[in-house]
């Protein structure tokens, strides 16, 4: 009986076309694209990594890249949001402006713990699922994933250090009602002029206390595990770019809300007070 046409050896025959031609013959790399369906720079990255077969590109240094990445994740989460200070010549207040500055440290340090953990075992998981059973480097691979599994529930603390009912529930519900009960009670323009004054200094301290939080978690997250990540990430080869920290995402939102906050509520109270002269 004749051997069955399968799809899995047609594309067997164009991947090896392609490892065959991708280093040599830049015309032959670009056919051998076109066939499998790339059309752009990304897509030929994507044949790269679905054709390279090999578990591990350093397998050699896969160990040792491995014990970096777990120390580095434990030295920032233990010393993330240490030590944070404001160095603003604000007197008795650096204290509270310090601990709101930690909190807010601590948070995205730990979510990016949360995330790095969380996509290294998705990682490893993956790749020892796609690995020959008798490669020999399934067993490095299986070891590693097993260790992270492990460590995946240490890394999934509490990300404000506080009982969340007491920050969103007490603290926001305070400030929430103390505000709507101040403006509520204001029938005058010039008071409520005052009031969105004081509202906008409450938006622009906040916005710098988030802004301050978030700059010190990147610098101490670039300082412990951006490059051993990276390099555990070169070691397992074809396995994209690390996830990132939300520590931009936080001081953007902020400057924004900041300046919003700061210019948005005064204009739009005085043109209501000029509109009730």
């Amino acid at each position: 009986m004749d051997e069955p046409n399968l799809v899995l050896d047609e594309l067997e025959e164009r991947f090896s076309a392609f490892q065959l031609v991708r280093k040599t013959d830049e015309d032959a790399k670009g056919t051998a694209l076109a066939e499998l369906g790339a059309t752009s720079e990304v897509d030929g990255d994507i044949i790269l990594e679905l054709t390279s077969t090999w578990p591990l590109g350093h397998p050699e240094r896969f160990d040792q890249a491995h014990m970096l990445v777990v120390r580095a994740l434990e030295v920032l989460d233990r010393n993330g949001a240490r030590g944070v200070k404001t160095n603003a010549p604000i007197g008795p207040l650096n204290h509270v402006a310090g601990v709101l500055i930690q909190l807010v440290t601590r948070f995205i340090v730990r979510q990016h713990l949360k995330r790095q953990i969380q996509h290294i075992h998705w990682l490893y998981v993956r790749r020892e699922a796609n690995t020959d059973l008798d490669n020999p480097f399934r067993s490095k691979l299986r070891r590693a994933r097993i260790e992270a599994e492990r460590l995946v529930p240490t890394f999934n603390t509490n990300p404000l250090g506080v009982p969340t009912f007491i920050f969103g529930g007490a603290v926001l519900s305070w400030v929430l009602g103390t505000l709507q009960v101040l403006i509520s009670g204001l029938n005058t323009w010039y008071w409520q002029a005052i009031a969105a004054l004081l509202v906008s200094i409450v938006a622009g301290v906040a916005s710098w206390i988030v802004v301050r939080g978030a700059a010190t978690a990147r610098h101490r997250i670039k300082l412990t595990t951006d490059r051993p990540i990276r390099a555990l990430y070169q070691t397992i080869g074809r396995c994209g770019e690390p996830p990132r920290d939300d520590s931009i995402i936080f001081i953007v939102v902020a400057l924004i809300l900041g300046v919003l906050a700061a210019i948005a509520i005064p204009v739009g109270l005085a043109i209501a007070g000029i509109a009730n002269l």
